[in-house]
């Protein structure tokens, strides 16, 4: 392989990661310990939010009346086909049992869990769509309580009304007028509504991450996740129009977001850097900013000399999204294994999966798609498995029980068969050493 780099990244998915532990760190001791108290303090802090923590039913219908009807349509459209989707998912899973061996039944059972965290952001964008990815979602996976929590401004007068509102309609319990650090440990402790989460989701920045992060193993979390990330793979038929395009697109969302481009042709690569800060350039002023800063710092540009060796380079990244541009779609969809969700073709695009296609934009990054997906109502499914059986079927069962036991040396576990052997079959023996 002879991977070039025509643009390589100042930064890294790690730089920063020392102290943003050390400040989440700080911020879930003392809320932890201070209760209440102590997330509306921080609120107070870094919001500017003095007002209810826990939203009202009247603050919900009076976000309502604020939203457009044509925005409603439009997020009823976008709600319609990611429960879809979810359903689907859903049914793709189901319980069974089934006999093993004459007498011998197992099975598994889905149960979902009884409380979900759903973080939505909601500070240098009002993110609509993250309300309905997290929480219809779980709503159709079964899960009893979402709470669900989001950043409060002074200006709007708490959480943006079409994020209240969108909450709403995809089902959220109980809302929280909580965002950042504050919000995940609210819901992951049972603040204010007494209901713990038992799973935490959602996007965030890097210190909502870090904190569900740290959080993991008291409670279960999507995936780890940071910034969002894009990369594309394209060859000499693609359009460097619509590539540059969909690289500021995500580039956007913030100065440590990744954009990277993988291209088997080098006058492609070129087209592509040459428009990238122009087309940043006639963004409004804080899109502009975080893009430029995007692609500055973590902007990458491979040029690959076979479809394989960028099919190669691609997995390595293992992008939370990507897309494909090139005359060879279907190979590349059959060859490619390490992604978020893969967007297959120019007629597709990543912000059509972030806000309505029907596939979650809850993602995989910083190299997690290697071993995961995304959030999908499995995701808040329990898969838990049964057993039972005859006593006939103690005869087998028990004894290969005993054996293996003892040859592991655990007399304890091989006395559990000995006894149903004893009592079972008392005019028996068996040879029940190793």
């Amino acid at each position: 392989m002879t991977t070039q780099y025509i643009k390589k990244a100042e930064m890294s998915a790690t730089t920063g990661e020392d102290d943003t532990r050390r400040i989440v760190s700080e911020m879930l001791t003392e809320i932890e310990t201070g209760g209440e108290e102590a997330a509306i303090n921080y609120g107070k802090k870094l919001d500017k939010w003095q007002g209810d923590i826990l939203v009202s039913r009247a603050a919900i219908d009076a976000a309502a009346a604020k939203v457009p009807q044509q925005l409603k349509d439009d997020l009823r459209f976008a709600y319609d086909r990611v429960r879809g989707f979810a359903e689907k998912q859903r049914a793709s899973i189901g319980e069974f049992e089934t006999e093993l061996s004459p007498g011998l039944w197992a099975g598994q059972k889905l149960i979902p869990v009884d409380t979900a965290g759903c973080y939505v952001p909601g500070g240098r964008y009002a993110h609509v769509a993250s309300a309905i990815m997290s929480i219809a979602t779980a709503k159709v996976a079964g899960v009893k309580n979402v709470v669900a929590c989001s950043a409060p401004s002074v200006e709007r007068g708490g959480v943006h009304p079409a994020i209240l509102y969108t909450m709403d309609l995809a089902g959220a319990d109980h809302i929280l007028a909580l965002g950042g650090v504050q919000g995940i440990a609210a819901m992951s402790f049972g603040l204010f509504t007494g209901n713990k989460a038992n799973i935490l989701v959602g996007p965030g920045n890097r210190f909502v991450a870090e904190a569900k992060r740290m959080l993991f193993g008291r409670v279960g979390i999507d995936l780890f996740a940071g910034p969002t990330e894009i990369a594309i793979i394209a060859d000499k038929s693609a359009d460097p129009e619509v590539v540059a395009v969909d690289l500021v697109g995500q580039a956007e969302h913030g100065p440590d977001s990744p954009a990277w481009l993988i291209t088997t042709s080098r006058d492609f690569a070129e087209k592509v850097m040459a428009r990238m800060p122009g087309l940043i350039a006639e963004l409004p002023e804080v899109q502009r900013l975080a893009a430029e800063g995007a692609w500055r710092d973590y902007g990458e540009v491979v040029l690959c000399d076979t479809d394989e060796e960028a099919a190669t380079v691609s997995d390595e990244y293992a992008p939370e999204h990507l897309e494909i541009h090139t005359d060879n779609l279907d190979w590349y969809v059959n060859r490619l294994r390490n992604y978020g969700s893969l967007f297959v073709g120019e007629e597709t695009t990543v912000a059509f999966g972030d806000k309505c296609s029907g596939t979650n934009h809850i993602l995989p990054t910083k190299g997690a798609g290697h071993y995961t997906g995304g959030l999908s109502v499995h995701k808040y499914l329990k898969i838990v498995t049964t057993q039972r059986m005859t006593r006939e079927a103690n005869r087998d069962v028990a004894a290969v029980t005993a054996r293996i036991s003892r040859l592991e040396g655990m007399e304890g576990h091989a006395r559990t068969g000995d006894i149903r052997l004893d009592k079972y079959f008392p005019d028996e023996t068996f040879d029940l050493q190793p």
